[in-house]
C-alpha cells in the first residue's frame, strides 16, 4: 500500500512540476469520476509544492482551492450526467439483482428534490461519500445548476482546508495524512454496514410480500376486510 501512496506522490508532484496549476483541476477532475485518487494527497502537495515551496503568500491557497473546486465540479458533472442519462435503464435492467425497485428510485427522487442541495454540499466534506453523491443526484434528476452551485461550495471548502494543510505543513505535511489514514476503515466499514442494512431491510419486505400483505411491516392484521364476516361491505 505505501508503494502505491509513493509512486502516486511522484506522479503528483511530476505533473505539478510540468504542467504547474491546471495539474489540480486535471487531478481533481478524475478523483470526482471514481477512480482511487484520493483528494488528500492531490490537495496538500498544492499547498507545498504549488505554493509553500514557490515562496507564495497563504492567500494562494484560495486559488488552490478554487482550481481544485473546478476540477471536483468537471468530475461530478461526468457522474452525474452519466447517471441521469444512463442510470434509469441500467436499473431497470438490472436493479432488481441488487434489490432496487422502481418505487425506491421514485422515493429518493422525492427525497432528493427535498434535501437534495444539502445532502450534495455536505456530501462533498465526506471522504468517498464525496465522490458517490454525484450518482444519486443525476438518479433524481436534480436541477444541474443547484447541484454545480453546492458542489462547487463544498468542494471548495474541502480543497481549500487541504491544501491550506499542506502549505501549513510544508515538507512534513505526510505527517497529517498519517493521523487520517486510520480512518479511511472505519468510513469504508460504515459505507458498507449502511449497505448492508439496505439490502436486508429489502429481503425482509421481499419474504414478507411473498408471504401476503399482511406480513408487510406496517400491515395491521385487524384492519377492515370486505370478507370479513359481520363487517358491512
Amino acid at each position: 500500500m505505501e508503494a502505491i501512496e509513493t509512486a502516486f506522490l511522484s506522479f503528483i508532484s511530476a505533473l505539478y512540476e510540468a504542467i504547474g496549476w491546471p495539474g489540480v483541476t486535471f487531478l481533481m477532475a478524475l478523483e470526482n469520476t471514481g477512480l482511487p485518487l484520493p483528494s488528500e494527497p492531490i490537495m496538500m502537495f498544492a499547498g507545498w509544492v504549488l505554493v509553500h515551496s514557490r515562496g507564495l503568500s497563504a492567500w494562494w491557497v484560495l486559488l488552490a482551492g478554487a482550481l481544485g473546486a473546478i476540477g471536483s465540479l468537471l468530475g461530478a458533472l461526468f457522474v452525474y450526467w452519466f447517471s441521469l442519462k444512463a442510470g434509469r435503464p441500467i436499473l431497470a435492467r438490472f436493479g432488481k439483482y441488487v434489490l432496487i425497485s422502481e418505487d425506491d428510485v421514485t422515493r429518493a427522487e422525492a427525497w432528493f428534490q427535498r434535501y437534495g442541495p444539502w445532502a450534495v454540499f455536505l456530501g462533498r466534506l465526506v471522504p468517498l461519500v464525496r465522490t458517490l453523491v454525484s450518482v444519486p443526484a443525476g438518479l433524481a434528476r436534480m436541477n444541474i445548476w443547484r447541484f454545480s452551485l453546492y458542489t462547487l461550495a463544498g468542494s471548495f471548502l474541502w480543497n481549500t482546508a487541504l491544501a491550506y494543510a499542506g502549505f501549513a505543513l510544508g515538507e512534513n505535511w505526510e505527517r497529517l495524512r498519517e493521523y487520517t489514514r486510520p480512518f479511511d476503515l472505519p468510513i469504508v466499514v460504515v459505507m458498507f454496514m449502511l449497505i448492508a442494512w439496505a439490502v436486508f431491510r429489502r429481503v425482509r419486505v421481499a419474504r414478507a410480500l411473498s408471504r401476503g400483505p399482511q406480513h408487510c411491516d406496517g400491515a395491521d392484521p385487524d384492519r377492515e376486510r370486505p370478507d370479513q364476516p359481520g363487517k358491512p361491505l
